[in-house]
């Protein structure tokens, strides 16, 4: 665990996994960089799934403002720019200047977005977006959210400590489908992560509107989005809507998947990225020597 000051001044803790083979700035290949969703943290993905990554690549995984081992800032202190500062203090620090991949997951497909409305892929040369939202707001198709977060909403988000408890207890066990009792652990802990996390922030993350389908429209990077067909947190319908804007997107779509791809099919979920990212870091060679661009 590291930490370094982010926008605002506020410290933003992030893990490293680092791969053999590889020296400090991740060189000879792509820097993976995972963000998380609301209310959770860089334990969301599960240490087995990152050090798994870690093989292969440097692995970052953040700990956005306010969750976590991050510090809480002020209400009004989650905006976008903030976010996007958050994450380029963290690759500053690591010495990430090329060849990053952002993993964002629900909310950290937004963060992703804040952070591209910002600084642009200067460094970034593909995004994964796995049950992401990249947009906030009424009437926002890139942030569409499922009936498992409308009726968890507004309780989720109350400073009554048994209101949000039974909020985001079911909140929690709806992001894992049942039948799978082998996730129980982690379900409990997803759970435990939300409650964890200070009622102040849960509400400031829903406080704010971000409208970036221009964005994605102009956004030349490789793209993958990984979305459950019956993701309860964030409706199916926006990564449709995210693969029609993003000029070079790839839309994988899992029957049967709820709201993290990643936990209920782990092996699934590394296959393809890594397919993903061999693909983006072929690209770049290729345009490095010339015969593309």
């Amino acid at each position: 665990m590291r930490s370094v000051t982010g926008g605002g001044d506020v410290e933003i803790a992030y893990r490293v996994f680092d791969s053999p083979g590889l020296d400090d700035a991740g060189a000879g290949s792509a820097t993976l960089v995972f963000i998380h969703g609301w209310a959770q943290s860089s334990r969301a993905w599960g240490d087995d799934l990152l050090a798994g990554f870690a093989g292969r690549h440097r692995v970052i995984a953040v700990d956005l403002r306010g969750h976590g081992a991050s510090e809480v800032a002020p209400a009004d202190a989650y905006t976008a720019e903030n976010f996007a500062a958050d994450l380029r203090a963290v690759l500053a620090a690591e010495g990430v200047d090329g060849r990053a991949v952002l993993v964002g997951w629900s909310y950290g497909g937004l963060a992703s977005c804040d952070y591209f409305s910002v600084y642009g892929t200067d460094i970034v040369d593909g995004i994964v977006l796995v049950g992401a939202i990249t947009s906030m707001g009424r009437g926002q198709a890139g942030g569409a959210v499922g009936p498992a977060m409308k009726s968890a909403l507004p309780e989720a988000l109350s400073e009554d400590p048994r209101t949000a408890f039974r909020a985001l207890g079911s909140f929690g066990t709806a992001m894992i489908p049942a039948g799978r009792p082998e996730l129980g652990a982690m379900s409990q802990q997803l759970f435990g992560t939300s409650l964890a996390t200070p009622p102040l922030v849960r509400r400031a993350l829903f406080a704010r509107s971000a409208a970036y389908d221009d964005l994605l429209a102009g956004l030349e990077i490789p793209a993958l989005i990984v979305f459950g067909t019956v993701d309860p947190v964030v409706d199916p319908s926006v990564a449709q809507h995210v693969h029609s804007l993003l000029p070079r997107s790839e839309l994988s779509l899992w029957d049967g998947v709820a709201h993290a791809p990643f936990l209920e099919d782990p092996d699934r979920f590394t296959d393809a990225v890594e397919a993903f990212v061999a693909q983006v870091e072929s690209a770049e060679t290729v345009a490095n020597d010339g015969s593309a661009v």
